[in-house]
């Protein structure tokens, strides 16, 4: 199976999602797995559950500088331990070496093994927001695993949008961030249109029955494949890939006959949790050093809109890195492929000074 493939067939907009792929294919430990259940968490909303499982993985020991790295919507975790990301970075002397780091992959809420719709209250769980999966991330960090600061927190797409979260909520916690596949600005125009629609194909499908069906319904493997390939993929690589009708049926043909086994109420929250995702009022809070990755062919954070250019101007000590497209790279799928910016990440945080823990 290609990157490219894979970067489709995994659930929409989980760019990271490759768990077809073994975890041992790289040359660095093997991830371990645990998990922490919050107490009494608290949503946006104003509801409360007594208890809230956040489900992590860790690469290297306890003793390395902690390092967290954030998933896309509908991954988890497991989805970036793959040969094209963390066999790129994880990797002895590469940028995350994990003999040096303490690499920690955490589930979202919603997402992964960590508590979601599926696990029996279906429509009636709480609407959690981008802010209550950074919540989580941050309970998961400081009471779970006793952290007071962490070296770097980087993140792609979902995991990129949390990631400019954690810069302005929690300024001090960190000495690095690195931002991919996401823009610190309000979810809108054609990114937010598609995924509403997405969103809608499912919800006014019969057979979802108002989340509580007894099958999945069959608008979700539609939909998905859809805002997947409106949405990522690059232009250039599709024009080269599919240069004939011929050739995008059989794309399509393949796509919609690849098993999909995502949860449709546990979906709907996921790419929901967006709808309210605005880091704006945060930016000028941001004080780590910033490195910004995105992909000059991204269709969902397309840099020509200006929004971003503007935008970090209110980041003190951010950067960007903007990949070139081509024919190689997978418009918002880019970033999954780290061998279009190891160089420059390593870089980048050789530069990075230690804060140390500070007091809020």
């Amino acid at each position: 199976m290609t990157v490219f493939r894979s970067l489709i067939y995994a659930a929409a907009g989980a760019a990271l999602s490759f768990v077809s792929f073994a975890a041992g294919a790289a040359d660095y430990p093997a991830p371990k797995e645990a998990t922490f259940v919050a107490k009494d968490f608290r949503f946006h909303t104003g509801e409360v559950l007594p208890e809230v499982r956040l489900h992590y993985r860790t690469v290297g020991e306890p003793s390395g500088e902690p390092v967290v790295v954030l998933h896309g919507t509908g991954g988890s975790g497991a989805g970036m331990l793959t040969p094209a990301f963390a066999g790129e970075l994880f990797g002895e002397g590469q940028p995350l070496d994990a003999k040096k780091y303490f690499i920690i992959l955490p589930d979202a809420i919603g997402h992964g093994k960590s508590t979601k719709p599926s696990d029996g209250l279906k429509a009636k769980f709480p609407k959690y927001s981008s802010e209550d999966m950074v919540e989580g991330q941050h309970r998961l960090l400081t009471e779970g695993l006793g952290l007071e600061h962490v070296h770097v927190i980087m993140g792609n797409s979902m995991g990129g949008m949390h990631t400019w979260i954690w810069g302005g909520k929690y300024p001090d916690y960190m000495d690095a961030l690195v931002p991919m596949a996401s823009q610190p600005t309000e979810m809108a125009a054609r990114n937010w249109m598609l995924r509403r629609l997405m969103i809608e194909m499912i919800r006014q499908d019969p057979g979802y029955n108002g989340g509580d069906y007894a099958e999945q319904p069959k608008s979700m493997r539609l939909a998905n494949v859809f805002y997947a390939t409106a949405t990522s993929g690059g232009t250039l690589a599709y024009q080269k890939l599919a240069p004939t009708r011929e050739m995008a049926d059989k794309m399509v043909e393949e796509r919609l006959a690849v098993q999909f086994n995502a949860d449709a109420n546990d979906f709907i929250y996921a790419w929901e949790s967006s709808g309210e995702y605005n880091p704006t009022p945060l930016l000028d809070r941001i004080t780590a050093p910033l490195l910004f990755i995105n992909a000059a062919d991204d269709e969902r954070n397309p840099p020509e809109t200006g929004v971003t250019e503007a935008a970090m101007k209110h980041v003190r000590n951010g950067r960007l890195f903007l990949i070139p497209a081509s024919d190689e790279t997978r418009g918002h799928g880019t970033t999954a492929m780290a061998r279009f910016y190891a160089a420059e990440l390593r870089a980048f945080l050789e530069s990075v000074p230690r804060r140390g823990s500070r007091p809020d």
